[in-house]
């Protein structure tokens, strides 16, 4: 689930599950027959491979992303699902990872070394690249403008190379976040900031990797847009040392220059004489990157045009080589290793059934999307680029981590029984009200409701890739087992703690559930706003 970042009744919020009070369905007997593909061994087969130390990870772009997207190609492929992509099971995104191929820093005619006295992230730099150079510069203490205290009295800085400290300064009862300050530089007309950030003496394994590897982007018009922007403020992030050899020109130093604002509150800003020059270009290299679709046409020849969708995705985060101990792949055997897994095993039973003669009648699309934990990549392409048209798409069901105890339920009687449902009845009560039929008939699980609370202060609504079809008004459930801190984006997210009978259960929740969309008279109509309010 990605780290990044609505409204209902206070009972809704608060309850679970109550079965006595909750109308149940007429089990469905095909149903539960092909339902039995959905179990633990089965589950195991699939995660032992995803999640594998050879998967590295499956960070979107690289290796193992790629190495995951064939074995999910191949085993739709088995099961005989179509390829609804021109006759492909691949959904390619377009996405391109740009890389510094030029990083130059000269201080009074001496060039400085790369990663040892400076750095510059590749966000930093069109793809035009950039060229600065001044015979001065404006050291501007941290950057600050307001009224109770501002760094830039008296100084202008346009056409001007600025240095500023990146962190600390007095409190001016303004937003002092980096970005604001070097927004603000930016609309000065600032020609380029050396930023002081004492990181850069002692560079992390993880930062220094992070740099090298360069900036990898989904090409959405907004990226293309930004990209080739010639306003992007060119930034060079120095050390300590580089600091002090320029304020040396200026016959002070970085501690003399923190401790007079610290003591006058007053700002220390001067412009310094010392030539200084930068230059930087990137390098734009196109990834391999894709969805991987899997159809089940319907059988009902008015209802197949209408497409229930299951998601999961099937990246991680890759490597991490400054992860303490000899551990470093964060193998995401739950997030969400278990919700791609749930989706395979749906895809099973649903096929299973159709070569029975038992087929759903409306179409079901199997979805495993890549770059959630870049940003919900992948979930964002296929809405903006539908293979199927959005306004057919009744619902989409989304399992990401589904495959162990989070821990608000740790140690509890009910710990090996439970799911956080997310967003049933956020923009339909006929979900909200079907997803309780099915749990009360099939499953009888505790549904938890806590983060549909509009206060939810983790956004776990918007952190998965059912957002992008219901940001389009389609109606989401979101299944997810509440793992936050316990391994979560660390290398101990590993398969051998994952519960599979409480996963197989789950995704059986899910199939259930998709077996009644897929199959009744009338797709859940959508009646409310999206916060869980019925629409004016």
């Amino acid at each position: 689930m990605n780290k990044k970042f609505l409204t209902l009744s206070l009972a809704s919020v608060i309850s679970m599950s109550c079965f006595a009070q909750i109308k149940t369905l007429v089990p469905n007997k095909d149903a539960i027959k092909f339902g039995q593909a959905i179990n633990e061994k089965n589950a195991y087969s699939h995660l032992s491979v995803l999640a594998s130390d050879a998967y590295e990870g499956r960070e979107t772009g690289k290796k193992g992303a790629w190495m995951a997207a064939d074995y999910i190609r191949n085993y739709f492929k088995s099961l005989g699902l179509k390829g609804p992509v021109n006759g492909e099971y691949f959904q390619k995104i377009d996405l391109s990872s740009f890389n510094l191929t030029q990083n130059v820093l000269t201080i009074n005619g001496q060039t400085k070394e790369f990663l040892k006295d400076f750095y510059i992230l590749p966000t930093s730099v069109s793809t035009a690249g950039y060229t600065i150079s001044s015979n001065s510069i404006v050291f501007a203490g941290y950057g600050m403008n307001s009224d109770a205290y501002n760094d830039f009295a008296g100084q202008n800085v346009a056409g001007k190379i600025v240095m500023i400290i990146e962190s600390g300064g007095p409190a001016t009862g303004k937003d002092n976040a980096l970005p604001n300050r070097l927004k603000y530089l930016a609309e000065q007309k600032a020609a380029g900031v050396l930023v002081i950030n004492q990181r850069v003496d002692n560079l992390s394994a993880g930062l220094k990797n992070f740099i090298l590897n360069g900036q990898t982007l989904m090409k959405s018009q907004e990226n293309i847009d930004r990209l080739k922007s010639s306003t992007i403020l060119p930034i060079v992030t120095i050390g300590s040392v580089i600091a002090n050899e320029i304020l040396a020109a200026g016959g002070t130093s970085l501690d003399s220059v923190r401790n007079k604002i610290k003591s006058t509150g007053k700002p220390a800003s001067l412009e310094i004489n010392i030539p200084v020059s930068a230059s930087a270009q990137v390098t734009e290299t196109p990834l391999r990157c894709e969805n991987v679709l899997g159809y089940l046409e319907g059988t009902d020849p008015k209802l197949k045009k209408e497409v229930l969708v299951l998601t999961g995705h099937y990246d991680h985060i890759g490597i991490t080589p400054d992860a303490k101990g000899d551990d470093k792949i964060n193998n995401g055997a739950d997030d969400d290793g278990s919700g791609t897994t749930g989706v395979l095993l749906m895809a099973k039973a649903f096929t299973d059934a159709k070569k029975a003669g038992k087929g759903s009648k409306r179409s079901i699309l199997f979805m495993t999307v890549v770059g959630e934990e870049k940003g919900l990549w992948g979930s964002d392409w296929y809405s903006e680029h539908p293979i199927f048209p959005l306004e057919n798409t009744i619902a989409d069901l989304n399992t990401d981590m589904i495959g162990r105890t989070g821990e608000e339920y740790l140690g509890k009687p009910d710990s090996a029984n439970y799911i956080y449902s997310i967003g049933s009845n956020m923009l339909s009560s006929d979900l909200g009200k079907l997803s309780e039929q099915v749990n009360a008939t099939y499953t009888k699980m505790k549904l938890d409701y806590k983060y549909d609370d509009p206060k939810d202060p983790e956004r776990i609504y918007y952190r998965s890739d059912h957002y992008n079809f219901a940001k389009h008004g389609i109606p989401i459930i979101f299944y997810y087992d509440g793992m936050l801190q316990q391994d979560y984006h660390k290398p101990g997210d590993e398969i051998s703690k994952i519960n599979f009978p409480l996963l197989a259960k789950r995704a059986k929740l899910t199939y259930f559930t998709a077996w009644e969309l897929a199959n009744r008279p009338n797709r859940p109509v959508v009646d409310m706003d999206g916060k869980g309010n019925p629409k004016k």
